[in-house]
């Protein structure tokens, strides 16, 4: 069998052999996808859109190769581009796939498997809960293997004034929605080391907010101390809170500020999976 070989004429008449393109390489359509995707990135943290020479130089790349991936981006509706302005800003089919993302997500799915991590690293047991009509509702926990140890049941309410997970939810909600709150709930005592005062309580959702938890020092029960933070979701509102909670005996003033560290730290993991913007205070 003859194999026949295709040959090109050049520009002097002789004839030569093809010029062959070389293959493209899974690392080349790796390296591709990824500056495609910080593209991607960082149009969408520009409000008005953004020019091909900014977000060249944003990712580090030739303008002739950011328009080329920005052009297939376009064509795939990720992107658009708007001819009068010479900007380019995120297109509907991102919207689309955000969209899919906020109905399938599971905030309990999300978060189990990073409240079992606290859990292992603090030793005590670590709840979920959710603000609902002006009181916080376990959604889920994790319980530690100690002898002593608190329990909510999923589905057990327990007051925002008072509770850690509570605080957690108010230190980053507005002024008018804590004065609504008040007005509305009231400032239950539950303990004699209850907050019943709103000066106080505003001063210790301020300290909350600095620090990034929030603490029941034997607020809602006798000999119990509760550490919380907030989660938030991808529009930066604030949507649950995760906490730990055990007696006082081990929860002391000496791994006070340990156990809140790690607290925050997996508030703001399962913040992230939520798909709430980086650094997000």
């Amino acid at each position: 069998m003859v194999r026949q070989t295709t040959v090109a004429e050049g520009a002097n008449g002789k004839r030569t052999a093809p010029r062959s393109r070389p293959a493209r390489t899974g690392n080349d359509q790796v390296h591709s996808l990824v500056r495609a995707l910080a593209l991607l990135n960082r149009i969408s943290e520009a409000t008005d859109g953004a020019t091909l020479t900014e977000l060249a130089q944003q990712v580090g790349l030739p303008p002739s190769t950011a328009h080329r991936l920005l052009t297939t981006l376009e064509q795939e509706r990720y992107v658009r581009f708007d001819h009068d302005g010479r900007l380019w800003s995120v297109g509907v089919q991102a919207f689309v796939i955000g969209c899919t993302f906020t109905r399938t997500r599971s905030l309990v799915g999300i978060s189990r498997p990073l409240m079992r991590r606290l859990m292992e690293e603090s030793e005590e047991t670590v709840n979920l809960a959710i603000e609902d009509q002006g009181e916080m509702v376990y959604l889920a926990q994790v319980e530690c293997r100690q002898m002593m140890r608190a329990f909510a049941r999923p589905g057990t309410r327990v007051p925002l004034h008072c509770s850690g997970v509570g605080k957690a939810v108010l230190s980053v909600s507005s002024s008018r929605t804590l004065a609504r709150f008040l007005q509305h709930r009231g400032m239950a005592r539950l303990t004699a080391k209850t907050i019943t005062s709103p000066a106080q309580l505003r001063a210790d959702l301020e300290h909350a907010r600095t620090v990034g938890y929030a603490v029941d020092d034997e607020e809602h029960a006798v000999g119990l101390r509760c550490i919380a933070a907030p989660i938030f979701d991808e529009t930066g509102d604030v949507v649950a809170a995760v906490s730990l909670s055990g007696p006082m005996a081990r929860i002391n003033d000496e791994r006070l500020s340990q156990l809140g560290a790690l607290v925050l730290q997996t508030a703001r993991t399962i913040s992230t999976e939520m798909g709430a913007p980086p650094n997000l205070d």
